[in-house]
């Protein structure tokens, strides 16, 4: 039986949301492949606590390395703990998360395994016995199937396929001895951005901006809409936008940003150009307020208002806010 590693993320002293996700992937591969799941969890001290709530979402064994330095990212030793662990156990799989600490540690793990990897999975499924991917290419206007020969078969998995899921059963917590050794590292993180603010790639609403902005000072109505949706939710942008220093560039969705999928995504004063769509048409529903009704981003936009987003935009945000307060069957109002 091929048991199934899931390699978590902390941020903060916390687990990330994302984290639930891998977990939750790797149990629903690790069944159809007939072996269980550990997670492995590196952390500041007293993140065992937390990482026990994973055997709700899978987790057979958590395996917690805790100390002060593994409160920022680590990737050194976190590569050294992969490589014992899928040393020491027969592992048909290791998933990893396609945030941006998975898109820097992936590629080190399959290097020092010795083994392929598949990059912003969608989709597992499980065949003769080995894992078959899907992953998008070309901006997602295509779909690879990827079939793996060989053990293990690492991946990364995008955010937001792969829902948490609760089940019945309990994860045994296991302390995991993975020395820090600071002095060994070759990479050192001296600054993290966004901290306490929800990644965008993790958000279940994203309310993007672009060019049609106008002016950096203008984000106040996207703050305003954001706040009237409530919890849940990220500000995004386009990469003009970023390039132009109006936002940081956590923000930036595309190509050479982030891919997200949420549930909702409003693109405000976006054209749509296909390096911006290769990171957000995957999203579940997509609205766009653009004054260019020829505008790309109509084309993959479920709901578009063609119109000034100076005046659909605080009107869009009024809505919420009564529909919201008012509760279940509001009526519109004129």
């Amino acid at each position: 039986m091929a048991g199934v590693l899931a390699v978590t993320e902390t941020r903060a002293g916390a687990l990330r949301g994302v984290s639930r996700e891998v977990v939750t992937a790797a149990r629903s591969l690790a069944d159809e492949m007939g072996g269980g799941v550990d997670a492995l969890v590196l952390g500041p001290p007293g993140i065992g606590e937390e990482a026990g709530g994973l055997g709700a979402f899978g987790a057979d064994r958590i395996l917690v390395a805790e100390d002060e330095a593994f409160g920022a990212y680590a990737p050194d030793a976190a590569l050294r703990a992969i490589e014992e662990l899928a040393g020491a156990n027969d592992y048909g799989a290791v998933l990893l998360a396609a945030s941006a600490r998975g898109k820097d540690l992936a590629p080190r793990a399959a290097v020092r395994l010795g083994r392929p990897l598949a990059t912003d999975v969608t989709e597992i499924s499980v065949e003769d016995g080995r894992p078959v991917v899907v992953r998008p290419l070309y901006a997602g206007k295509a779909l690879a199937r990827l079939a793996f020969s060989g053990a293990p078969a690492l991946m990364t998995i995008r955010p937001n396929v792969f829902l948490p899921r609760e089940r019945e059963g309990e994860g045994a917590v296991e302390p995991l001895d993975v020395a820090a050794e600071p002095s060994r590292g070759r990479v050192h993180p001296v600054e993290s951005g966004g901290q306490g603010e929800l990644d965008v790639a993790e958000a279940r609403i994203v309310v993007s901006g672009g060019r049609g902005m106008g002016d950096p000072d203008n984000w106040s109505l996207l703050e305003e809409l954001k706040d009237a949706l409530g919890d849940g939710v990220a500000l995004g942008a386009s990469r003009a936008v970023v390039d132009a220093g109006w936002r940081p560039h956590e923000e930036q969705v595309g190509q050479t940003g982030k891919v997200v999928t949420p549930e909702l995504y409003f693109a405000i004063g976006i054209s749509g150009a296909i390096q911006h769509l290769a990171g957000m048409r995957t999203a579940k529903v997509i609205v766009a307020v653009n004054k260019d009704p020829e505008a790309p981003i109509f084309d993959v936009a479920d709901y578009g208002i063609v119109g000034d987003l100076f005046e659909v935009v605080p009107r869009l945000t009024d809505e919420i806010r009564v529909a919201k307060e008012s509760g279940p069957g509001v009526k519109r109002r004129d």
